[in-house]
């Protein structure tokens, strides 16, 4: 059955595309966190594998909204290893354990790969495609990789923190200027 909601057949594919290179990248991260999830080690053990919990169900959920956009709009998402391989920005570290502080530094990088993907998106699906609602669905997506990349941020400040002992003189000297 055809589809008329506004949207030229070479609009929806460019957004099929798009929108699969989110749920590529968004799968690759699942698998990352849930690995990491797995395998962390160490004083913080707990915090990390509650936290990673957290985050791979969230993923759970995108990535299906994700599948789902892509069908909404008449297209078919993808659904292989390779496929998903093949179409992401970020990149595997096949049979590497890293510590738990490196897990974590890792996966803030990715988060903050997808997040500069997704702003270009957010633009190219709006200027180029002329589909407002994916551009939104996208923003929605954004901040949800914004906010567990504070998450893991803050982790990784507060290890900082700790360690250097100069939080105070920080905030102390952030509150002056």
């Amino acid at each position: 059955m055809s589809i008329n909601i506004g949207l030229s057949e070479q609009e929806r594919q460019g957004v099929t595309d798009i929108l699969n290179k989110v749920l590529a990248d968004a799968y690759l991260l699942l698998i990352k966190t849930k690995k990491y999830h797995w395998d962390v080690v160490g004083p913080q053990f707990r915090t990390l594998h509650e936290l990673w919990k957290e985050h791979y169900e969230a993923l759970t959920i995108s990535i299906d909204s994700v599948a789902e956009r892509v069908r909404q709009l008449n297209g078919y998402p993808l659904g292989t290893a390779e496929g998903f391989l093949k179409n992401a920005s970020l990149k595997e570290h096949p049979g590497d354990l890293p510590s738990a502080q490196e897990m974590v530094k890792r996966l803030v990088v990715d988060h903050e790969q997808i997040i500069r993907n997704l702003r270009g998106f957010v633009d190219q699906t709006s200027e180029e495609f002329h589909d407002e609602g994916t551009s939104d669905f996208l923003t929605g997506l954004m901040e949800a990789h914004e906010e567990m990349a504070w998450m893991l941020r803050s982790f990784l400040d507060g290890e900082s923190f700790e360690s250097s002992g100069t939080r105070d003189q920080e905030l102390a000297t952030s509150n002056l200027a």
